[in-house]
């Protein structure tokens, strides 16, 4: 790697977003499923209920550990969402607009995790946990379908200052 590669990767912000109800609910469901499981093997043996409630504890174990510390990093060429093994990589010169996350209730606490959605007629991927403020990316060239990602944060007007510092000058060098 080159000079100028190294430069143009330079981290300029990094969050490790953490939330204690999202790792409660997501050990509470899988203790739950886990405890159904075997109580459910214990009185009718291994049956349709049991492998149900056997994948549903899979799922929330999964979800235990994937889901559990988004990180947000910023470079100098990209704003990188990790969440887990899941990652999405947004170059700054496709960042047309960086904005706080305005939703109805049952959209904004709808979920955790990823989520895809569609809000005021455009698509979006959503890294979402429970109790933080989200801030939403549109992207100039959408990708695939997603023309807007939006993401938890717990320093979204830090976040935003920065990813708009950056989008300007982004835009003004020609990029």
């Amino acid at each position: 790697m080159d000079k100028q590669t190294n430069r143009e990767q330079l981290p300029l912000h990094t969050e490790k977003v953490t939330s204690i109800w999202t790792e409660l609910l997501f050990l509470a469901l899988s203790a739950l499923f886990l405890t159904l499981w075997i109580l459910r093997v214990a009185r009718r043996g291994f049956d349709g209920w049991a492998i149900v409630f056997l994948i549903l504890f899979g799922i929330f174990i999964f979800y235990s550990f994937n889901y559990r510390v988004p990180i947000i990093r910023i470079t100098t060429s990209a704003l990188i969402l990790t969440f887990g093994i899941f990652r999405w990589i947004i170059p700054l010169d496709n960042i047309a607009r960086a904005h706080l996350d305005e939703l109805p209730a049952l959209l904004k606490y709808g979920g955790v995790g990823i989520h895809f959605m569609t809000v005021n007629k455009r698509y979006r991927a959503s890294f979402n946990l429970l109790e933080h403020p989200r801030v939403v990316i549109e992207l100039a060239q959408k990708k695939g379908p997603v023309r807007d990602i939006s993401f938890s944060t717990c320093q979204p007007d830090k976040t935003l200052s920065l990813l708009q510092r950056i989008a300007l000058n982004v835009s003004k060098s020609g990029i």
